[in-house]
């Protein structure tokens, strides 16, 4: 999860203009005067000092972080502001007003059988669930009492699990729109959560430096895989499902046997622990070259055979291990600060990493050599790769989200609309559309389907 920025604007006494790109606008929707309805006293106040000639129309949504309903009204001053653009059944919705921290959302996740289905998490202790281009209701995904910072659907698209900080994961039915259970650990905060690819499992990371398994469907605690000495920042089950990887502000990756809930390999700087001996030299380090992290992992992803894992740490570093043998295979020097965000692309074979020296670098991961590097304006926050795809998105701490042709390392697309820091992206199922959420206390949807 990304640490967020400071509002824009703050300090200035100038107001930010907005600006829609004519290739944005998919579709124009004249909305007749007569099908406005009614302006009460309370309209009036909201609507004091605009001009009867700017106000253009009146639709109430639900706005997922901020209130259960808000009528969103196009000003000239832009204190709300709504853009709806609608191309068949895809419905973007773009939003600009004025959100407070207490709104930040910080998870996103699309559901893996529903390309309409969404859910998010922010630090107003609340999640939704809710659908793109449709005015069903958005369901609040209350009982928690502090931050909701990550969410996700069980493979099947049947359970959402909603982690919190608060130390309580609550899981979901997505069909019936009901809670069906609350699992726990010791009580503290949960950083990340992870269902297995193919079960009701559930692995998530605590502030406790312990991992902890749950079968979802009988809320109960299957294992806790202990040996961690300090937050266990990320973290999943490997592809095949037959093993977890997991990173630490202890600076270590440890592969763990779900099972026994044992530590098959634990790789630090320099050192290797395993099961077959008590402490031995790291001699990959004094063969191939390659060290590990001296700071705090920040991210891991795993390519879809489950051989490899590739770390990123706050030290910039980027480290590819084996995950069967524990060793160290590779070494992606290129960054200089905090890598922020790690993405294997499921078709090319390539590793995309973002950090906050404002790059996004492709890797071959083959050749441990860099394809391209892509420049941003600040930091870089979270990525998504665009299904099979060659493109890959970035999100960033000026609040835009751009896609990037990870073949010639071109922009091929830059979504503005964000107030503040993108704090992490989702595809949905089909491949279409994109959905951001950010400190700005909104959710953004955006067209993607001409990268497919």
């Amino acid at each position: 999860m990304s640490i967020s920025g400071e509002l824009p604007g703050e300090g200035s006494d100038g107001e930010e203009e907005v600006f829609i790109d004519e290739e944005d606008i998919i579709h124009e929707i004249t909305i007749d005067e007569e099908d406005l309805p009614d302006r009460d006293e309370e309209d009036d106040d909201v609507g004091d000092g605009i001009d009867d000639d700017v106000l253009s129309c009146s639709i109430t949504f639900h706005d997922l972080h901020l209130s259960h309903q808000q009528c969103f009204i196009m000003q000239s001053n832009g204190y709300f502001r709504f853009q709806l653009i609608q191309k068949t059944s895809l419905m973007i919705l773009r939003t600009h007003f004025l959100a407070t921290k207490a709104n930040e959302v910080f998870s996103v996740a699309c559901s893996p059988t529903d390309a309409s289905l969404v859910a998010s998490g922010g630090k107003d202790d609340r999640g939704f669930l809710w659908r793109i281009g449709s005015d069903e209701g958005a369901l609040e995904l209350t009982g928690h009492k502090d931050t909701v910072g990550t969410v996700a659907f069980s493979s099947d698209g049947n359970l959402l699990a909603c982690g919190s900080f608060d130390g309580q994961i609550n899981v979901w039915n997505t069909a019936a729109r009901a809670l069906k259970g609350t699992l726990e650990g010791s009580g503290s905060g949960f950083e990340w959560l992870k269902w297995h690819p193919r079960g009701h499992l559930i692995i998530a990371g605590s502030e406790d430096c312990n991992v902890w398994m749950w079968n979802a469907d009988h809320n109960a605690i299957i294992n806790t895989f202990v040996g961690h000495s300090n937050t266990v920042t990320c973290g999943d089950f490997t592809p095949d499902g037959k093993l977890i990887c997991t990173g630490s502000d202890d600076a270590s990756l440890r592969i763990w046997d779900p099972r026994s809930a044992q530590s098959r390999h634990v790789i630090r700087d320099f050192i290797e622990f395993s099961m077959e001996c008590v402490f031995v030299e790291h001699i990959f380090e004094l063969v191939d070259g390659h060290g590990y992290h001296t700071d705090g992992l920040t991210c891991l992803s795993m390519t879809l055979d489950s051989q490899t894992v590739v770390s990123g740490s706050k030290d910039s570093s980027v480290h590819a291990v084996n995950v069967n043998s524990g060793q160290i295979v590779g070494s992606l020097v290129g960054h200089t600060t905090s890598i922020e965000c790690v993405g294997i692309s499921s078709s090319y074979g390539w590793v995309a990493t973002g950090s906050m020296d404002q790059k996004l670098i492709i890797w071959d991961l083959t050749h441990q050599s860099s394809r391209c590097t892509c420049e941003h304006d600040e930091g870089v926050t979270s990525l998504a790769w665009l299904g099979s795809s060659r493109y890959v998105a970035s999100g960033c701490i000026d609040g835009k989200v751009r896609i990037w042709d990870s073949l010639s390392g071109d922009c091929a697309r830059e979504f503005s609309g964000h107030a503040d820091v993108v704090q992490s992206m989702a595809i949905t199922a089909d491949g279409n559309a994109m959905v951001s959420v950010s400190s700005d206390g909104s959710a953004r949807v955006f067209d993607i389907s001409m990268f497919k």
